[in-house]
C-alpha cells in the first residue's frame, strides 16, 4: 500500500507538461528587453542605417552630377541600370546584419556560457519551445529593426537627393519591395546566427563562423580562379541574398547572380539546415 502511494507522485511528475509556448515566449522576451546592451545595439543598428542612407544619398548625388560632365562616370552610371536611388535606404544592410547576427548568436550561446541553460531547460525540459521562442524573437526583431532603419534612412536621404534633382519615393512599390526583401534577408541572417549559436555553444566561435560565411568566403571564392569557384560563388548566402533582393528589378547586363527565386530558395535552405541541425543538437546533447 505504501509502495503504491509513494510511486504515484513520481509517475505523475514524469508527465507534468512544461510551460506553454506563450509563457516561454514571454520569458524570452523579458530576457531580451531587460538587457541594456541589446537595446543599445538595436538602436545603434537603426541609427547606422539612417546615417549610411544619408551618406549614400550624398555619394549618389555627387556621382550623378559627375556623370553629366565625365564620360567614364556616365558609362558607369548607365551600366548600373534601373533606379540608382532605389538602394539608398538599405545601404547599411551589410553592416546591420553583423549586429543582428551577433545578437542572435548570443541569444542562445550565452545560455551555455553563463550556465543559465541549466535553469532554462529545467523549466522547459522539452527544449524545443525555447529554441522556437528565441527564433521567433530574433527573426521579428531583425525584420523590424531593418525595416525601421531603412525607412528612417529614406526619410533622411530624401532632402539630400532632392538637391541633386533625384527622386526617392518611399511609398513606391519598388522601394518598399527592396526594403522588405532586405528585411527578410537580415531576418534570415538572424536565424542562421541563432542556429550557429545553438550548434557551437560558443559565442566567439559562432560569430566568427557567421562572419566567415557572410564575408570571408565570398572574397576567397572571388580570388581563386576557375569556373568551379565562379559558379559556386553564386550559391553563397550573401550572393543568394543579392539575387533575391533583385526581385522585380530588371537584371543588370552581365550579372553573375542567380534568378531571384533561386536565391530565395538557396537562402531558405541555409536557414532550414542550421535551424533543423540546432534543434537536433539541442535535443541530443546534454546541457
Amino acid at each position: 500500500m505504501s509502495t503504491l502511494t509513494s510511486s504515484a507522485p513520481a509517475s505523475s511528475a514524469n508527465h507534468v507538461p512544461g510551460p506553454s509556448f506563450l509563457r516561454v515566449l514571454n520569458a524570452e522576451a523579458i530576457k531580451t528587453r531587460t538587457l541594456l546592451s541589446t537595446t543599445i545595439l538595436l538602436l545603434c543598428a537603426v541609427a547606422l542605417m539612417a546615417g549610411f542612407a544619408a551618406l549614400q544619398a550624398w555619394g549618389t548625388g555627387e556621382f550623378t552630377r559627375a556623370a553629366a560632365t565625365d564620360p567614364e562616370a556616365a558609362a558607369a552610371l548607365a551600366q548600373q541600370g534601373g533606379d540608382i536611388a532605389l538602394t539608398i535606404p538599405t545601404a547599411a544592410v551589410s553592416f546591420t546584419q553583423l549586429i543582428i547576427g551577433a545578437l542572435a548568436v548570443l541569444a542562445m550561446s550565452s545560455e551555455f556560457t553563463t550556465g543559465m541553460a541549466r535553469a532554462t531547460f529545467s523549466a522547459v525540459p522539452q527544449r524545443l519551445p525555447v529554441l522556437a521562442a528565441k527564433l521567433l524573437l530574433v527573426v521579428v526583431l531583425a525584420f523590424v529593426v531593418t525595416y525601421s532603419g531603412a525607412m528612417l534612412g529614406g526619410l533622411a536621404a530624401q532632402p539630400i537627393v532632392q538637391e541633386y534633382d533625384l527622386a526617392l519615393d518611399l511609398a513606391s512599390q519598388d522601394v518598399q519591395r527592396s526594403i522588405l526583401l532586405n528585411g527578410v534577408y537580415v531576418a534570415a541572417v538572424a536565424a542562421m546566427g541563432l542556429g550557429l549559436g545553438t550548434l557551437l555553444r560558443n559565442s566567439a566561435g559562432a560569430i566568427v563562423t557567421l562572419v566567415a560565411g557572410l564575408f570571408v568566403l565570398p572574397i576567397i571564392f572571388q580570388l581563386i580562379p576557375g569556373e568551379f569557384f565562379e559558379e559556386a560563388r553564386k550559391y553563397l548566402p550573401t550572393n543568394a541574398a543579392s539575387a533575391m533582393v533583385q526581385w522585380g528589378v530588371d537584371p543588370v547586363a552581365g550579372s553573375q547572380l542567380l534568378e531571384p527565386w533561386q536565391g530565395a530558395l538557396i537562402l531558405a535552405g541555409y536557414v532550414a539546415a542550421l535551424v533543423v541541425g540546432a534543434a537536433a543538437s539541442l535535443k541530443a546533447r546534454d546541457v
